[in-house]
């Protein structure tokens, strides 16, 4: 019997691991663009899942954004009926409307669309095919607009998504193995030309900064990039435990934190117990900049009478004696 070639053997291996301690014996979805990285995966969980005692499923999502994209939907489901998915779901979405830039409104109506069908099938995870170059993006972008730890964390390998479980085995699998895969399984990959679009930030960092930072410091970088962020992940979720006991300790039975349980607490600390406060109190999350958590912070260690600080969402926090109170 001929060896499995490395490319092939390093996914299935990553989809092991990534589908073993699942809750139950409900199927899987993998969500496939067609591209390398989501075909290889897909390609990997139909052979590891049954394996596992688990179906497998498939979705492929058609944003409508290029001409064309509705047959290559088709295309992506016709392959995976014959290659054993079941079941295989095409879902169009509408992406125009949605807040944000092109990029974060498509995300939402995918991950939106991908949540609906999960529920509908009863799976107990969805599958992404984001890889270690994924990742090494994600963290040099983070890096570029000064996110902080959360940010340098990048992509988790796991979250929840509306109460499913989003996982991408992929994180530490490059996007040369990805394509490499493809090859010696004799799969076609599409290429969305929006990868190679200038307009977008992580286009711009895919084809100019990380090939520099190889040239400049060996291709190690990549994998160092998303060790680095599994790394800060880790630590992040030893301060996000202290920081939820330290909200605990903080309330006023009144409502609003008290204090003198916050000026004792590390900067680390205290800035995550305000950032998650303010989320309680309307911020919202994606708005909620080190601007207004370090504006929060200054009526705790810097207060000299000044007036409330204003949040997004037209929340509003001031400082009554030695309390923070929303007014």
């Amino acid at each position: 019997m001929a060896a499995l070639a490395p490319p092939v053997a390093a996914i299935r291996v990553a989809v092991r691991r990534a589908l073993t301690g699942l809750s139950s014996g409900g199927p899987v979805l993998v969500a496939c663009s067609g591209g390398a990285d989501s075909l290889a995966l897909a390609a990997a969980t139909v052979f590891v899942a049954p394996r596992l005692g688990r179906p497998a499923g498939l979705v492929t999502v058609d944003h409508g954004l290029q001409a064309g994209s509705a047959q290559r939907a088709e295309a992506v489901a016709a392959w995976a009926r014959e290659a054993g998915f079941a079941p295989v779901v095409v879902v169009r979405v509408e992406v125009a409307g949605r807040v944000g830039g092109p990029e974060a409104a498509a995300r939402e109506a995918r991950y939106q669309a991908l949540t609906e069908v999960a529920r509908q099938h009863g799976a107990v995870a969805i599958l992404t095919g984001h890889t270690r170059d994924d990742q090494a993006e994600t963290v040099l972008l983070a890096l570029a607009r000064g996110a902080g730890p959360r940010g340098l964390a990048g992509m988790p390998a796991r979250r929840e998504l509306a109460g499913v479980p989003l996982l991408r085995p992929l994180l530490m699998v490059g996007r040369d193995q990805t394509r490499a895969a493809c090859a010696v399984l004799g799969l076609s990959a599409w290429e969305d030309p929006h990868n190679t679009d200038p307009s977008y930030a992580r286009s711009r960092v895919r084809a100019d900064v990380l090939p520099a930072l190889v040239r400049a410091l060996g291709p190690g970088v990549l994998d160092n990039l998303a060790r680095t962020a599994r790394l800060v992940a880790s630590d992040n979720a030893a301060l996000d435990e202290l920081a939820e006991a330290a909200l605990a300790a903080a309330r006023h039975p009144g409502g609003g934190l008290l204090v003198p349980e916050l000026v004792g607490l590390t900067p680390a600390v205290r800035g995550r117990v305000l950032h998650a406060w303010a989320r309680e109190l309307g911020a919202s999350p994606g708005a909620l900049s080190y601007g207004h958590v370090a504006a929060l912070d200054a009526l705790v260690t810097e207060w000299h009478g000044q007036g409330p600080a204003d949040l997004p969402g037209g929340v509003r926090v001031l400082r009554r004696d030695d309390r923070l109170t929303p007014g």
